[in-house]
């Protein structure tokens, strides 16, 4: 088999035998905590011994602190604010050309599998995952390629550190199915835990992160059993094997933050003998290039030596002719299951800079799917009885910061907010400046209602209209920025655009206000009726949060019953919270659950991906759920 290529203008041709074959690793839900990154609790032998051998990457970053928008990034090689994928369980389409980067390198001749997660989210999925992947189930690995001498690429997604066992199962089911895997020695003892400054000091707090701790150990032990299966099959001098997370720990403050405890990942990339001209050092070295997960595909291709498509937005940071390096990488925050926001954030080696675009909604949201693990509670009891440090306060609080910049070499927890210090102004000016000019030039789409995405996108998918230049965000980016810094006149004149979006982002700023005028009430009830859905729910949540409800309530409850699940997802989550003082919504929220119950049954576990209607059918019943829960004892 040959593999013909066109690099730098002459042809090389490659032998099947000349190519590596590259082994990918990803743990779900994991920060750095491993020994070779330093954790002294950590207990990694089979990860750390491959770091001995690898280059150890420590300016890695996820490009979104959830994992189906990152998986959707690693296989297009794209941004998903590009792409509309940017919300987690999305179903808008991609460009039917955008396949997945595996479906290159099967052209070429590579098997490639894939093992337990295909959450692209998308709605091209399932012709992703038939493009992409030779074998793709629990049980695909290389070892089923009928040519032993074929080339391949695998991927191992190991949930052993997920969310759901760090912190979300029922801690007998931890132990039994996790902890029980581990030597006595090896468990962790919560008396011992690092407790970071942002968590408060109690019993089960550390015994969570003890809990968390041990799955990473559990972890380790399946990344040995996978390097010893490369090293059995006479394969390991012919792999580049990658180790990576999605992005940070499940734990709160990590998962969902667009701070470093939710962003920064471990990447370990070991080159074996045969291959070690193409790793930018030696062997058991550290490198503090840049590297964002939109950089992984290019990479990969690059590698191997197959040209790049011009659609994707990383550029490769290995092989030879691998690009300089970045200066900045980049974040977003979306909608995650039910719970609603926007922010971005620019990261450089030093400074991390982060913009909320929703600052009225805290970073410790009600969220039904997490909730679920006892240490979101212990968060949500101790803030509510405010015996918290200003650290603890800043995650359990109610709003967010409009902009925040932190020293991330003197400061690696983000604790102290730099932006009112008058030494830091021209880095707060330039990492602002560069995080306009990048969602401008990659044309970010997150800024658009999800409701109004839908109808924009109907006959051409986001990307295609966004890089075609058919479509205008300035006014509604300008609109969004307005929301926590902009005066009450400025935000009623955004109700009075002719675009909806723009309505949309004005109602928004007015319910993040701290209290409204007379006037301002007035107009909004004039604005009702507003022909956007998603402009007239804020304008009710507006009206509703500056306890205006006589006025606000009827139209929530229509939008509730909307029969566009999207609208329904939307006003679902504001009557959830506005909580008991919405006790009118009773019966909308109960009929709304039925139907989502008709849609989706309970018993279909939530990390299961069901297309178009029936995962917005989970997250409506998250959110009804948890308004009636409101009302039981009643």
């Amino acid at each position: 088999m040959r593999l013909i290529l066109l690099c730098l203008g002459y042809c090389v041709v490659l032998q099947a035998s000349e190519r590596p074959n590259i082994l990918w690793i990803t743990a779900e839900d994991m920060s750095p905590t491993l020994g070779c990154y330093g954790d002294n609790f950590a207990t990694s032998p089979n990860i750390d011994n491959l770091a001995k051998k690898s280059v150890r990457y420590i300016n890695a970053f996820a490009n979104a602190p959830v994992c189906s928008p990152s998986r959707s990034c690693l296989i297009t090689g794209c941004y998903p604010t590009s792409l509309s994928t940017q919300q987690m369980r999305s179903g808008f389409t991609i460009p039917n050309q955008m396949r997945g980067f595996p479906a290159l390198l099967r052209t070429r001749g590579y098997y490639t599998t894939n093992n337990v997660k295909t959450d692209y989210n998308t709605g091209n999925y399932a012709e992703i995952i038939q493009a992409s992947w030779s074998e793709n189930s629990n049980t695909a690995h290389w070892r089923n390629r009928p040519n032993k001498t074929q080339p391949f690429f695998s991927v191992f997604n190991l949930m052993t550190s997920h969310q759901s066992r760090s912190m979300v199962w029922p801690y007998e089911r931890f132990k039994n199915e996790i902890q029980s895997q581990l030597i006595p020695d090896d468990v962790h003892d919560p008396a011992n835990v690092p407790l970071p400054p942002y968590y408060p000091d109690t019993p089960l707090i550390r015994r969570e992160i003890a809990r968390f701790y041990d799955c990473v150990t559990a972890m380790d032990i399946q990344v040995g059993i996978i390097l010893r299966q490369l090293k059995n099959d006479g394969l390991n001098e012919n792999t580049i094997v990658f180790f990576y997370s999605d992005h940070g720990s499940g734990m709160p403050r990590h998962k969902r933050a667009l701070l470093d405890s939710g962003m920064h990942v471990p990447l370990i990339i070991h080159f074996p003998k045969k291959w070690q001209h193409l790793a930018p050092t030696q062997s058991g070295a550290t490198t503090d290039r840049l590297v964002s997960f939109v950089d992984f595909a290019p990479t990969i291709l690059n590698l191997i030596g197959i040209p790049i498509p011009n659609t994707m937005q990383g550029k490769p940071f290995l092989g030879e002719n691998s690009t300089s390096k970045r200066r900045y990488v980049y974040g977003h925050r979306d909608r995650v299951d039910e719970v609603r926001d926007l922010a971005r954030s620019v990261r450089d080696s030093r400074y991390l800079y982060i913009r909320n675009y929703m600052p009225h909604l805290g970073y410790n949201q009600p969220t039904a799917w997490p909730d679920k693990g006892e240490i979101r509670h212990e968060f949500y009891r101790i803030a509510k009885e405010r015996k918290m440090t200003p650290e603890q306060w800043h995650f359990a609080g109610p709003n967010r910061p409009v902009e925040e910049l932190y020293d991330c070499q003197t400061d690696p927890k983000n604790l102290k907010n730099l932006v009112k210090s008058k030494k830091h102004q021209n880095i707060l000016f330039r990492l602002r400046s560069e995080h306009v000019r990048h969602i401008t030039d990659t044309v970010d789409l997150g800024f658009l209602p999800e409701s109004e995405a839908w109808t924009m996108f109907k006959k051409r998918s986001g990307w295609e209209l966004g890089q075609s230049k058919h479509i205008s965000l300035t006014e509604i980016r300008n609109a969004a920025a307005q929301v926590g810094i902009a005066s009450e006149p400025k935000l009623l004149r955004s109700l009075e655009s002719e675009n909806s979006a723009v309505r949309y982002w004005g109602a928004i700023g007015l319910t993040a206000q701290t209290k409204l005028s007379k006037k301002a009430k007035r107009i909004l009830k004039t604005k009702l009726k507003d022909p956007s859905y998603a402009a007239r729910i804020e304008i009710a949540n507006a009206l509703a949060v500056h306890n205006e409800l006589n006025d606000a309530m009827p139209t929530l409850t229509d939008a509730v019953n909307h029969k566009n699940l999207i609208v329904v997802t939307h006003a679902a989550r504001t009557i959830e919270l506005l909580g008991r003082k919405a006790a009118i919504a009773i019966p909308s929220m109960k009929k709304a659950l039925e139907r989502s119950i008709n849609i989706r049954p309970p018993e279909t576990p939530a990390t299961v991906v069901l297309p178009g209607d029936k995962d917005l059918a989970m997250f409506v019943a998250f959110s009804c759920r948890s308004f009636l829960s409101m009302f039981e004892n009643n």
